[in-house]
């Protein structure tokens, strides 16, 4: 089990949080539900409290397995349950997404029932979209947060001016106010550093990190000089996707690899531990695909990286730059690299 001291506060909440949170993309796909049940069983007795997942993982089946665990194991209520809406979940018609008041509510009733539960603890908008008025927005999930079906609510790969937008809404509209933010961060894109994760230090918003291994990146599993390396799942499915996975990046994730290996640490685990311990950082997601993983995974709570080597990291990709694209999913973001 997992210290106290260990956890850390989650924004301006009073929760406390592992600074490892399980995140849940491969549950159903391509993980069975029987050893995704597993993964959230062992996680959880060893500390993990924050089990991040969305409506669209799986088409809903991600929720599902996590409704079913927590109703078996009798862990809800030590568990912080953090899911998302925003992309459409079936053929349900055009009003089927985004961030609308119609929507909002019809998602939050849907991942209830999925997640056998009567509240969520954070509700995340997965994307932001310019179309919908913040107000209508923020309005939508106040009333949720007043009516007992969330706790919390937060967003996803947001830009720096967004996320001031809605924290001074809050303020001067007495709307509830937004507590976390999810963003894509790891050695390979340094960008959040430069003004997302200090717009989210002065609203006093958590920061949960998705992709911090960089797609297996910076794990090792990508050889410029082997093309057979690039036979995966993510990177044959295309798009932003194989977008992300770069000769440039690629050649910067060797670089790491070697720099880990005089250390003697695991590509992975160096990963993890140098996006954890970053300034502002409240929790790294880790997404198992075994239970295996999830073991391998759960000590580096308790763990930190030698400062030499935290220098030397940034050396490979400095403060601020980044060699892989990983805000390509976000609507706001015209920027590419070169």
């Amino acid at each position: 089990m997992l210290e106290k001291k260990y956890y850390r506060r989650l924004g301006r909440t009073g929760l406390k949080v592992s600074p490892i949170g399980l995140g849940t993309d491969n549950f159903s796909n391509p993980t069975p539900m029987a050893e995704s049940i597993e993964i959230i069983n062992y996680a959880i007795e060893q500390g993990i409290n924050f089990i991040d997942t969305s409506n669209s993982y799986a088409g809903g089946e991600a929720e599902k397995i996590i409704g079913t665990a927590l109703s078996e194991n009798r862990f809800r209520e030590e568990i912080i349950l953090a899911t998302k809406f925003y992309y459409p979940t079936g053929k349900k018609g055009i009003n089927d997404q985004g961030v609308s008041r119609k929507h909002i509510i019809k998602a939050c009733e849907d991942s209830l029932q999925r997640l056998k539960t009567d509240y969520i603890d954070l509700y995340q908008m997965h994307r932001i979209d310019m179309h919908t008025p913040i107000e209508e927005t923020l309005a939508a999930l106040t009333d949720l947060v007043r009516q007992g079906k969330i706790r919390y609510f937060g967003a996803t790969t947001s830009p720096a001016w967004k996320i001031a937008e809605s924290k001074l809404l809050s303020d001067f509209k007495n709307y509830a106010h937004a507590v976390s933010e999810q963003l894509p961060y790891n050695l390979l894109d340094r960008r959040v550093e430069n003004e997302i994760i200090p717009a989210c230090q002065w609203a006093d918003l958590a920061v949960i990190v998705w992709s911090p291994l960089a797609m297996g990146m910076l794990a090792g599993r990508y050889d410029n000089e082997d093309p057979s390396s690039f036979d995966t799942p993510r990177y044959n499915r295309g798009g932003i996707y194989a977008e992300r996975i770069s000769a440039k990046a690629v050649d910067a994730s060797q670089k790491f690899v070697q720099l880990t290996n005089e250390f003697d640490i695991k590509p992975a685990h160096v990963a993890y531990l140098w996006v954890k311990d970053q300034p502002g950082i409240t929790t790294a997601l880790a997404g198992p695909r075994t239970l295996d993983q999830i073991k391998d995974i759960v000590p580096l709570m308790k763990q930190s990286l030698p400062s030499a080597l935290n220098d030397l990291c940034d050396q490979i990709v400095p403060p601020g730059s980044a060699v892989a694209n990983f805000l390509n999913s976000a609507p706001w973001m015209k920027g590419k690299l070169l």
